[in-house]
């Protein structure tokens, strides 16, 4: 077969923003990068896609061979091609967005390429346009977690409802109102009881588990989890 003529080639890239929750606060995973230009520079996870790659295959190989995760919630969310994002050539970067719970990941975390965690609003000044992938991964983030039960993916297997609320006032950058939230979370059914209590917490409160199969059943069900969400950002 030939190839095809007066065609210019390009360079696809994979960069993959990685959310984390530490029971607090919001954070994001940055590594050094590795090579030139901006060797040493904070970057997201990135790596260039292999000719016999999916774009899937190569975000899941880039992200288990730059911080020792896989298996976590990974999604696919824009492409960006300006000219000049690269001064070495050009290059097409296909972004994702991961989701994880922070301490069920910390012993699984590389630090060969100096993987480390920043709270969202307080990261360091990223190389060529991560900055804005970052920015465009957190709105399309909020977006999803007001229709879709989308954060569970940052929390423990058991988890108290202040815990999720204040997930939730993260992504948002604000306080909700405690006895609407319950409320609202609740009737979603997505949350089981259990017996156990978080005896960190003042008054006691219980321990939640996600109905996993709801959960599956219903992820891309709109259940408007935050009612107008789009007025808080």
């Amino acid at each position: 077969m030939k190839e095809y003529s007066k065609q210019s080639k390009l360079l696809a890239a994979i960069d993959c923003i990685i959310f984390g929750f530490d029971g607090q606060h919001l954070k994001i995973l940055l590594i050094k990068r590795g090579f030139q230009p901006a060797m040493n520079k904070w970057s997201l996870m990135g790596g260039f896609v292999k000719s016999n790659e999916s774009f899937d295959e190569s975000a899941n190989r880039i992200l288990k061979q730059l911080t020792g995760l896989e298996g976590i919630y990974l999604e696919q969310f824009y492409a960006f091609g300006d000219p000049k994002r690269d001064p070495i050539g050009r290059t097409i970067s296909i972004a994702y967005f991961a989701l994880i719970d922070i301490h069920k990941y910390e012993k699984q975390i590389s630090h060969e390429y100096h993987a480390e965690w920043f709270n969202i609003n307080e990261a360091p000044r990223l190389i060529f346009d991560h900055a804005v992938m970052v920015k465009m991964a957190r709105e399309k983030l909020k977006y999803k977690a007001g229709l879709h039960p989308i954060l569970f993916e940052l929390l423990p297997a058991k988890f108290t409802v202040p815990q999720l609320q204040t997930l939730y006032e993260e992504i948002y950058s604000t306080a909700l109102d405690k006895r609407n939230f319950i409320r609202k979370i609740r009737s979603t059914g997505l949350l089981i009881k259990q017996k156990e209590k978080d005896k960190n917490s003042k008054r006691g409160a219980f321990y939640f588990k996600l109905d996993k199969k709801k959960y599956e059943k219903q992820f891309e069900t709109f259940l408007n989890i935050i009612p107008n969400a789009h007025k808080l950002w």
